[in-house]
């Protein structure tokens, strides 16, 4: 079993498809269960309507999950489970709070699961715990640390090692009966029968901490770990999630489309492609989990653009066409004429409402303009783009520039692009609406 558990708490990002995308390839080659689990366990910093937003993107990618469920679903048996370790002294509560931890280490960064034990909670008895509950003072319940050191297999890093000593009494739950997130993971991992977990490395400390959860909790299957390495930019400098190239709304607004994107994506991890285009059903094929580069890997957007390119040149012509709002094989034909100069749907839209806009009959060759417009609306219609050149030629009497200029404007509206005996034959039944 496989999981995808990504936070509402934030825009999606292409490290997030990434985890999601490979977790999905390898459920699909075992013939395994691939879980979506949204991490809701923080209500305040959980954003209203981003679970459903999640949910439309894994749709948009095609990533079809066996089942979905929210974390916070699970509350009652976090925190039955905490409990459980409590009463087996594998945990105690602690009193000790933020504000005193902050106090004495005035320079350390505090966080409400990371902040350690300042006296000798360890030793109260479990008893204490009724009695807390019943004062109504705050307190947390910590595992205790590891007797020890946390050892795992990586399968693109080998053997990994976390010391006993480095590791904290972990808080598992806050003062106000929630989990923390690693416990949570921890926990529904377990109930879910997840075997391998795929997740980005940028934060190399929750894979030791929750696999000390699982032993606590005598949960002993075999479970497979691999950590994706970070994307970075040709500087070398990881890239940030506030970077707009590395937030997938900020991709599809710019026109990025989604086998373009799962194509570089995939590519990136998979520098053995047999063929750099692809799609996600090819890449089911061949993609190998154990080949995935160790090292950071560069994340460049102009590549990207390369292979969005090409997925909009391979794409069914009316499909296409109905991303500029028509559904007509010939509008989809005349786009692909741009795709020298562009290489995104937003790019593509430009140069198509150009050509379907209201033209602008002011400039240099605005006369001009007008005399072929009220050619173009008394002519008859013209099959050929050489009969049609040569219609208005001869009856409006322009020459050289003053026509070849003020043509391409009137039909275009740019005064430069793919030659006009291309474009002609995918626009000639929209001639009437264009040349005004």
């Amino acid at each position: 079993m496989l999981r995808f558990a990504p936070s509402p708490s934030g825009e999606m990002t292409i490290g997030d498809l990434r985890t999601a995308l490979v977790n999905y390839l390898v459920a699909q080659q075992r013939s395994d269960g691939f879980i979506v689990r949204i991490a809701d366990i923080n209500k305040a910093e959980t954003i209203e309507g981003k679970d459903t937003e999640i949910m439309q993107i894994l749709e948009k990618f095609a990533l079809i999950h066996t089942s979905v469920f929210h974390q916070s679903e699970h509350l009652h048996m976090h925190q039955t489970l905490a409990i459980k370790l409590l009463e087996e002294g594998k945990a105690f509560v602690c009193t000790c709070t933020q504000e005193e931890y902050a106090q004495e280490n005035a320079s350390a960064k505090v966080n409400k699961q990371s902040y350690p034990c300042l006296g000798d909670c360890e030793q109260l008895d479990k008893s204490e715990y009724a009695r807390l509950k019943t004062s109504g003072e705050p307190f947390v319940i910590r595992l205790k640390k590891p007797s020890h050191d946390i050892v795992y297999h990586d399968l693109l890093r080998g053997k990994i090692c976390t010391p006993a000593d480095d590791m904290d009494a972990s808080v598992i739950l806050h003062t106000d009966t929630t989990p923390s997130y690693n416990f949570a993971c921890a926990c529904d991992d377990i109930l879910s029968g997840v075997t391998t977990i795929i997740c980005d490395e940028s934060s190399p400390e929750n894979t030791p901490e929750q696999i000390h959860i699982k032993t606590a909790l005598n949960y002993d299957e075999k479970t497979e770990y691999l950590h994706l390495p970070n994307y970075i930019d040709k500087k070398g400098k990881k890239i940030s999630k506030s970077d707009d190239g590395f937030l997938l709304k900020w991709l599809f607004k710019e026109g990025f489309v989604p086998d373009a994107i799962i194509n570089y994506l995939l590519l990136l991890d998979a520098p053995y492609a047999p063929q750099e285009i692809f799609t996600l059903p090819e890449a089911i094929e061949w993609f190998n989990i154990n080949h995935i580069p160790s090292s950071a890997v560069i994340f460049d957007i102009e590549k990207l653009r390369a292979i969005n390119r090409e997925h909009l040149r391979r794409m069914d012509d009316k499909i296409l066409s109905t991303l500029f709002g028509f559904a007509d094989a010939d509008i989809g034909k005349l786009a692909k004429l741009y795709l020298e100069d562009a290489s995104t749907v937003k790019e593509l839209s430009t140069k198509i409402d150009a050509i379907f806009a209201p033209k602008n009959f002011q400039g240099t060759w605005a006369k001009q303009m007008r005399t072929m417009e009220t050619l173009i609306q008394n002519a008859p219609m013209f099959s050929d783009f050489s009969a049609f050149e040569s219609y208005l030629l001869k009856e409006s009497g322009l020459q050289g520039k003053a026509f070849f200029k003020a043509l391409r404007l009137l039909l275009t509206g740019a005064e430069d692009g793919p030659e006009l005996s291309d474009i002609y034959p995918f626009i000639k039944s929209y001639i009437m609406e264009i040349a005004s």
